[in-house]
């Protein structure tokens, strides 16, 4: 059974080796990125401390970098945020004790008047440790919940590319930022939890069509399940990247008018809603394909074997 209406579209089935091979190379760049260089850790999980000063009045980075060496404190990073530019985020590599926050304060105080305050974070070497671990374990326990449902839901040739393709949108995100050097913190954490739910998402769209699919089709050549796949992904290619184009408008919003404590969140929701679409499309799908062709021909193997 073929799906003529379909032979016009793009066939992301011939086309595979193409995505599988940039899938690989990216995957590679991350793996060597992540061995070289790691990530580049916020303060969340590495010590330190964190300072950020509201002002009332805007300041530029140059009025800030000065009044930082005044106070005989110079931040490893620092910012300038605000709706007027009136605030300043500076993380400190050591920790602070009271009195440096204090020296540091005062001389903005001098510089800016009383109404200047701040909110400082501190985060100890077991702290930093301690919230390394419990990152890990969310997205491991996540992960695994998804896995099972997945598991429970669809046949094992589903539930295999579905894992493969979710790990990939997940380690995609964490290679981008190891790449690019962005900090990662907390926030970062909860991106990675919600692009592997929402790559899920896509990715149960499609393969629950091509289960649909599958039950109204006599599938007798390799070109049978091609036609098959490819009609699922064009015949939910619509509700895919409406979901997408809806979560992506909210993210990109975040990242141009949200602070700049949210902007590497939004940034890293970005990357994996992309990726999620992509790794739906052209890897989980392909994947699938691969699988199901490699049972049809043991499957012939066995029929012809057994005539014999």
């Amino acid at each position: 059974m073929h799906f003529k209406d379909y032979k016009s579209h793009f066939d992301f089935i011939k086309h595979r080796n193409i995505f599988f091979i940039l899938s690989s190379a990216v995957t590679v760049v991350g793996i060597v990125m992540l061995l070289l260089f790691n990530l580049h850790y916020g303060v969340d999980f590495k010590s330190g401390t964190s300072m950020d000063i509201s002002l009332g009045k805007s300041i530029t980075v140059e009025q800030a970098d000065q009044l930082f060496e005044e106070s005989g404190f110079v931040p490893a990073v620092r910012t300038i945020g605000g709706d007027a530019g009136d605030r300043v985020s500076a993380r400190f590599d050591d920790i602070l004790s009271d009195p440096d926050k204090k020296t540091v304060t005062d001389v903005f105080v001098k510089a800016y008047g009383p109404q200047v305050s701040t909110e400082v974070n501190t985060v100890t070497p077991d702290m930093a440790k301690e919230l390394g671990k419990k990152a890990l374990i969310a997205v491991a326990i996540a992960s695994l919940g998804i896995c099972l449902y997945v598991t429970i839901r669809f046949e094992w040739r589903f539930a295999l590319s579905a894992i493969v393709t979710i790990l990939y949108d997940a380690f995609f995100v964490i290679a981008i930022f190891s790449i690019f050097r962005f900090e990662v913190d907390l926030p970062f954490v909860a991106a990675i939890l919600t692009t592997i739910g929402y790559s899920i998402n896509d990715k149960i769209v499609i393969l629950d069509r091509i289960r649909e699919n599958i039950r109204f089709s006599k599938l007798r050549t390799e070109e049978d399940l091609a036609d098959l796949v490819n009609k699922s992904i064009w015949q939910t290619m619509g509700r895919s990247i409406n979901t997408v184009i809806t979560v992506l408008v909210a993210a990109l919003c975040l990242f141009i008018f949200g602070s700049e404590s949210i902007k590497l969140f939004a940034l890293a929701k970005i990357i994996g809603l992309v990726s999620g679409v992509y790794s739906s499309i052209c890897l989980a799908t392909p994947m699938w394909f691969l699988l199901k062709r490699k049972s049809m021909k043991s499957r012939k193997v066995a029929v012809a074997a057994k005539q014999s």
